[in-house]
């Protein structure tokens, strides 16, 4: 099960508002739904998280690029809500690199969906997106330092993750009215 949020930062203090990222496809198209909750360029944080897998804090401040945590790679690979955190940037990788080498593909007939032998084998083969993937943490782990997480603390955050980021934050309650 997925939870996303909004945290936006207005003067008044935090203000939460759940919201759908069903038509997201992008980091881009994440970022300027989050900067439509703050007409006045205040910072924004996009709180993700899949119960008991992973967690993700994109930070929008105005028009600068978007700054990203996610606590593990591996784990949001196989999510289509953290494909849209695993950047190519993040992952510190050039565009495309991940893409298949069609000129070093051994096409020995099982191109048409059957597995190989060392497919059928083992079951980690062919794991989808997630491989190659590092398993933890990738991304700004100071994205929330200046708010009153620290990297260490960030780091440290497992179940009930979010919950814990609002309570630093002081915005517990206003996020637990969006739950």
């Amino acid at each position: 099960m997925y939870f996303a949020a909004l945290l936006a930062r207005t003067e008044d203090g935090w203000e939460a508002s759940d919201t759908e990222l069903d038509d997201v496809e992008t980091l881009s198209d994440l970022a300027d739904l989050a900067r439509e909750a703050s007409p006045d360029e205040d910072t924004v944080l996009v709180l993700i998280e899949q119960e008991g897998g992973w967690f993700g804090v994109v930070r929008v401040d105005g028009e600068e690029d978007p700054r990203i945590y996610v606590s593990d790679a591996a784990a949001a690979a196989r999510s289509s809500y953290g494909e849209i955190l695993l950047t190519d940037e993040l992952l510190g990788r050039e565009p495309g690199e991940d893409a298949p080498d069609l000129d070093a593909l051994d096409l020995d007939g099982t191109e048409d969906g059957e597995p190989d032998d060392d497919e059928a084998d083992d079951p980690a083969a062919g794991a989808g997106s997630a491989e190659g993937m590092p398993h933890g943490p990738v991304g700004d782990a100071q994205v929330l330092e200046d708010l009153g997480v620290t990297e260490k603390e960030l780091r440290s955050l497992t179940e009930d993750a979010l919950t814990e980021i609002a309570e630093a934050l002081g915005a517990s309650e206003v996020l637990e009215t969006v739950r």
